[in-house]
């Protein structure tokens, strides 16, 4: 265990000044929970230092963790704002009928776009910054978004 200048330790979480995260680790655990049930989190692992990497991860599926300070884990959700609905493909459906445009390969392309779109709209809405809880209350840290 280190300490720096503030008198922080390596295990301390309020050392974290950023985060850089992947857009598309943001989008897939995002998906994943709204698909899936999955629950696929952004993981932040001790030792903490002022720049960290947020990386996906499905919580629960580490097992134990050995050491004294437990990893970040950060519901996606947070990391997004204003999250859109997830594109029900019933719904593509139901459009393409009420418009007279149904076939199985339509259904299938609007779809895709859709999906396509809400990623997007994802990406883009990606926060810049991102609360975590500590022992003394919040810590807001701020998000580097790569991709």
């Amino acid at each position: 265990m280190t300490r720096d200048d503030s008198g922080t330790t390596d295990n301390d979480p309020t050392r974290i000044r950023s985060i850089a995260v992947t857009a598309d680790d943001v989008v897939a655990a995002l998906e994943a929970r709204r698909r899936r049930g999955v629950p696929a989190v952004l993981r932040v692992t001790p030792p903490f230092a002022g720049r960290m990497r947020a990386r996906l991860h499905l919580a629960g599926g580490e097992g134990s963790y050995e050491g004294p300070t437990e990893p970040i884990h950060l519901d996606p959700e947070r990391l997004v704002a204003d999250v859109p609905p997830f594109p029900d493909p019933d719904e593509t459906e139901d459009r393409l009928r009420e418009a007279g445009d149904y076939s199985v390969d339509a259904h299938r392309d609007e779809h895709a776009e859709a999906v396509r779109r809400w990623r997007e709209t994802v990406t883009d809405a990606i926060v810049e910054a991102v609360t975590v809880g500590t022992e003394n209350g919040g810590h807001e840290i701020t998000v580097k978004r790569l991709g």
